[in-house]
C-alpha cells in the first residue's frame, strides 16, 4: 500500500483557536484538576481548570499592561514545570505569540531565533538562562521587556494588570482564527541555520479534538501524566494542550534523576517519553537486581515476558508458559510497575524506534507503548498505535484528518490538519519540503493493508558503501543502544570498504555494571575503553545487531569515543536524538582511522 488516508471524527471549526480549548474545559468542568503542583512534603496540590484559567486571564493582563501587542512574539527559555504552560496560554490569551528557546541553547542560538523571529520580549528562568540570553541581548535591539521568572517577575505581571479590563482579554483572546500563527517552533538546526516552524491555532485545535478521539482510553478526565521532557519541544507541547481540551490531569519534573520517587507520588496513568528513557529504565532494572545477586532471576522474567506478549499476539499463552509468567509477574515484574507509580497503562514513545524486545517487555509489564510518529512540522504527531489495535514495531496509522502516503523513493509523505503553515521567512525551503500537498517528510518507511506505518530510517542517512550497498543506520544502531554500557552509537561508512561503528559508553551505568563484572567501578571512561570485559560486551552487543543483517551490512569495526554524547556537549537533541552531522564532523579523525588499515577485518580502537 503507498497511500492512506483517515478521515476526521470531529468537524473543522476555522474560527477557533487554542484559547477555546481552554475556554471549553473550564465550563465543562470548572472544577476538574488539570495540574498538580509538587509540594514541599513530597506531595502534589491539584490546579482545577477554573483556578488555571483565572491565573491565565491575571498574566494575560500583565503582558497587556507591559504594552505587548496582538501578534508580537515573545520568546521563552524555561526548564519543563507548570509556570510554562501558564506563559503558554497567557501569551495566547493577550493575542500574542510564543517562541520556545531550548534551555541548552548558546547566546549565538538564543540571538539567532529571536532576532529571526521578530520577538520583543523575552522571558527567562534562571540566572543561567538570564547570563546566555544577556549576552545576545545588545544584538537585539527590539527586545523591550526582558521577565526572569526565578525572581518572581511573573507574580509582578500578575499584580501589575488590575486595570486591564476582562473585556479587554476577552477581545484580544478572540482575536486568532484557526490560520493565524500561534507559536514559531525552530528546529534544532543539526545542518545550517535552525529553520522556524510556523505552527498555525488549527494545527493544535483540530489535531488535539481529534486525538482525543483516536485514542479515548489515554486522554480522558481519569487519565494524568507527569511530563518531564523539554515543552520547547512540540512532542510535550501538543500532549500539554491536548491535555486541557481532554482533561487530564498534568504534573512536571524537569530532573530525570528525581523521576521515579515523583512517579511514585504522583502515579500517573500514562508516560510521555522517548525510547531512550524506557531502555534506561530496563538497564537500571537488570543491573539493581545483578549487584544483588538477583540478575539471572531478572534476565529469566525478561524472557518470560518477552516470549509471554509474543504468544498473546500469535493468539494463544500456553499453560505452561502462563504460570511461569505470573511466578515471574509476582517476583519481579510487579517491583517494576510500582517504581513507575502502580498506574501507567500506557506510554506514548516517539522520536526513534523503541525495539521489540522492549515493545514486548513492556507490554506484558502491563504497559502499553503506543509508538508515534511526528515532527515539528507536523505539529509533533502524524500516525499513533491505537490501544485497541497495537502493532509492536510499527508506528500506527495516520491520525484522524491526516493521511500519509509512500512517494516511489520511499519517502513518507504526509499532509492532513496537523501539516505546518511553512518555514518563517524562508519561502525557499518552505517550496523544497512540499510536493503540492504533501509535505516530505526525509524519513523512509512503509504502510501495511490497515495503513500503519512502519520507519525503516532517514532518507538523507542513508550509507552507500564502497561497494554500493545500501545500509540504514537506526538498524544497527537502535539494538546496540539497548545495552547498559552504550550510551550511544553512531554508524558510518558512507563511501567507505565496509561499515564501521562510533560508540559512547554510558557514564552513569559504567560504574554499576563494572562492579557486578569484578571490575574497578572507579575506573576512567579512558581506562574502561581498554578493559577486556567492557569491550567484549560492546562486542557482543554489535555481533547481535549484525545477525540480523547481511555481511555486508554488518559492522566490522568500532572506535570508542573519549566521553559520553550528551545535549549539553551539542551532540544530541532535547529530544536526545543524535546530532549525527555534527557528530561525524567533529569526529571524523576517529572515523578515518577506523579505515587506515583498509581490511574489514573485525577489531576495534579508542580516540585518546
Amino acid at each position: 500500500m503507498d497511500l492512506f488516508e483517515t478521515p476526521a471524527i470531529v468537524p473543522a471549526d476555522p474560527g477557533a483557536n487554542t484559547t477555546d480549548l481552554l475556554r471549553d474545559r473550564v465550563k465543562a468542568t470548572p472544577d476538574l484538576a488539570i495540574f498538580a503542583l509538587p509540594t514541599d512534603e513530597g506531595g502534589w496540590k491539584d490546579v482545577t481548570a477554573k483556578e488555571f484559567e483565572d491565573q491565565v486571564i491575571k498574566l494575560a493582563k500583565g503582558f497587556v499592561e507591559a504594552g505587548i501587542q496582538p501578534g508580537d512574539k515573545i520568546g521563552l527559555m524555561c526548564k519543563t514545570r507548570y509556570e510554562w504552560s501558564l506563559i503558554d496560554f497567557a501569551i495566547w490569551y493577550a493575542g500574542a505569540i510564543m517562541v520556545p528557546i531550548y534551555e541548552t541553547s548558546s547566546p549565538s542560538q538564543i540571538q539567532y531565533n529571536l532576532a529571526d523571529s521578530g520577538s520583543v520580549a523575552m522571558i527567562t528562568e534562571t540566572a543561567d538562562h538570564f547570563a546566555r540570553f544577556d549576552e545576545a541581548h545588545p544584538d537585539l535591539p527590539k527586545i523591550k521587556n526582558v521577565w526572569k521568572i526565578d525572581t518572581g517577575d511573573l507574580e509582578k505581571l500578575m499584580s501589575s494588570g488590575k486595570d486591564v479590563t476582562d473585556k479587554e482579554i476577552e477581545r484580544r483572546r478572540n482575536l486568532a482564527n484557526g490560520k493565524d500563527l500561534a507559536t514559531l517552533i525552530y528546529t534544532a538546526g543539526t545542518t545550517g541555520k535552525p529553520k522556524g516552524c510556523m505552527l498555525t491555532h488549527s494545527n493544535f485545535v483540530e489535531l488535539s479534538k481529534n486525538a482525543r478521539e483516536a485514542i479515548p482510553e489515554v486522554v480522558n478526565t481519569d487519565s494524568s501524566t507527569l511530563l518531564f521532557i523539554t515543552l520547547a519541544h512540540v512532542f510535550a507541547r501538543f500532549i500539554s494542550v491536548l491535555a486541557i481540551h481532554g482533561g487530564l490531569k498534568i504534573g512536571h519534573q524537569a530532573d530525570t534523576k528525581q523521576l521515579l520517587p515523583a512517579m511514585a507520588s504522583f502515579k500517573p496513568t500514562f508516560l510521555l517519553a522517548v525510547p531512550r528513557v524506557f531502555e534506561k529504565v530496563y538497564n537500571s532494572s537488570e543491573q539493581k537486581a545483578e549487584s544483588g545477586g538477583k540478575g539471572k532471576i531478572f534476565r529469566k522474567a525478561a524472557a518470560v515476558a518477552v516470549a509471554h506478549s509474543r504468544a498473546l499476539d500469535a493468539g494463544k499463552v500456553p499453560l505452561g508458559l502462563a504460570l511461569q509468567f505470573a511466578l515471574f509477574d509476582k517476583l519481579v515484574l510487579s517491583k517494576i510497575r510500582h517504581a513507575l507509580g502502580g498506574r501507567v497503562k500506557y506510554a506514548v514513545s516517539g522520536s526513534a524506534p523503541l525495539g521489540l524486545f522492549l515493545g514486548h517487555f513492556y507490554r506484558s509489564l502491563g504497559m502499553t507503548i503506543l509508538e508515534g510518529y511526528g515532527l515539528t512540522e507536523t505539529t509533533a504527531p502524524i500516525s499513533i498505535n491505537l490501544p485497541s489495535n497495537f502493532k509492536i514495531g510499527k508506528v500506527g496509522p495516520p491520525l484522524p484528518g491526516c493521511a500519509a502516503r509512500i512517494a516511489p523513493d520511499g519517502e513518507i509523505e504526509a499532509a492532513g490538519i496537523n501539516i505546518f503553515a511553512g518555514y518563517w521567512n524562508n519561502p525557499e525551503a518552505t517550496k523544497a519540503s512540499f510536493n503540492g500537498k504533501w509535505f516530505k517528510t526525509g524519513d523512509i518507511g512503509s504502510i501495511d493493508d490497515e495503513g500503519y506505518l512502519q520507519i525503516t530510517g532517514r532518507k538523507k542517512e542513508l550509507i552507500v558503501t564502497a561497494g554500493g550497498k545500501n545500509v540504514s543506520p537506526a538498524t544497527l544502531e537502535d539494538p546496540i543502544r539497548a545495552n547498559p554500557i552504550i550510551g550511544q552509537v553512531i554508524v558510518v561508512g558512507d563511501g567507505k570498504p565496509f561499515i564501521g561503528a562510533l560508540i559512547s559508553l554510558d557514564e552513569e551505568m559504567l560504574p554499576v555494571w563494572l562492579n557486578n563484572n569484578g571490575e574497578d567501578a572507579t575506573m576512567t571512561v579512558d581506562q574502561a575503553s581498554k578493559n577486556p570485559k567492557v569491550l567484549a560486551e560492546i562486542q557482543s552487543a554489535i555481533d547481535k545487531a549484525n545477525s540480523a543483517v547481511s555481511r555486508a551490512e554488518s559492522i566490522r569495526k568500532f572506535v570508542i569515543l573519549p566521553h559520553e554524547l550528551t545535549e549539553a556537549s551539542g551532540h544530541l537533541t532535547p529530544k536526545l536524538s543524535i546530532k549525527r552531522n555534527v557528530i561525524i564532523e567533529d569526529f571524523k579523525d576517529a572515523i578515518e582511522g577506523l579505515y587506515d588499515d583498509a581490511p574489514s577485518t573485525q577489531g576495534h580502537s579508542v580516540v585518546g
